[in-house]
């Protein structure tokens, strides 16, 4: 059996004294949430025309009045160039996104989804949603509560990568 959290940082501590293990409090936790999530959504996907995580690339681009650059898609994704020319290559194929030129920079491509990809995340974006309300249903009065927290901890990582980095997560646009 693998060990608790609390065993866990116990044997680090034992192995590294000094080991600073308390990101793993939060880490932990976020780590075992969207490994929940992900197997309650894992059934929705059994022979569904995308993955969970094309949906995930999909859904920001779903309303978009023009295309975008591929790059600031990477960048919003957390993703490299070459992950997500991939993904966007697997799209294409499937006839979900269309990718063309763009006409100021030839090495920069711009992606727009197409009606079969607007199809796709309109059958199975609503049932996604449907089954994560169902895990959060238990939050009741607690759920701001949560939204504040976690709001708190995205801006904390940002902040913190920011800083690191020098620049800012793009929204996907352009």
């Amino acid at each position: 059996m693998l060990p608790s959290l609390p065993s866990a940082r116990a044997q680090w501590a034992a192995h590294h004294p000094g080991l600073d293990t308390s990101p793993m409090e939060i880490v932990g936790l976020l780590k075992r949430i969207m490994a929940m999530r992900d197997r309650a959504v894992e059934p929705l996907y059994e022979g569904a025309p995308l993955t969970a995580p094309e949906l995930d690339l999909l859904v920001p681009l779903r309303h978009l009045d023009k295309p975008v650059i591929a790059r600031r898609i990477a960048e919003h994704r957390g993703m490299s160039r070459a992950g997500i020319s991939k993904a966007l290559a697997k799209l294409e194929k499937r006839g979900f996104v269309e990718r063309t030129s763009h006409p100021a920079d030839r090495r920069a491509s711009l992606v727009a989804v197409t009606e079969a990809g607007r199809a796709a995340v309109d059958a199975l974006f609503p049932r996604q949603l449907a089954t994560e309300a169902e895990l959060l249903a238990g939050l009741g009065p607690a759920r701001g509560e949560v939204l504040d927290a976690l709001n708190l901890l995205a801006d904390t990582m940002e902040r913190a990568l920011t800083e690191t980095a020098g620049t800012e997560v793009p929204p996907v646009t352009e």
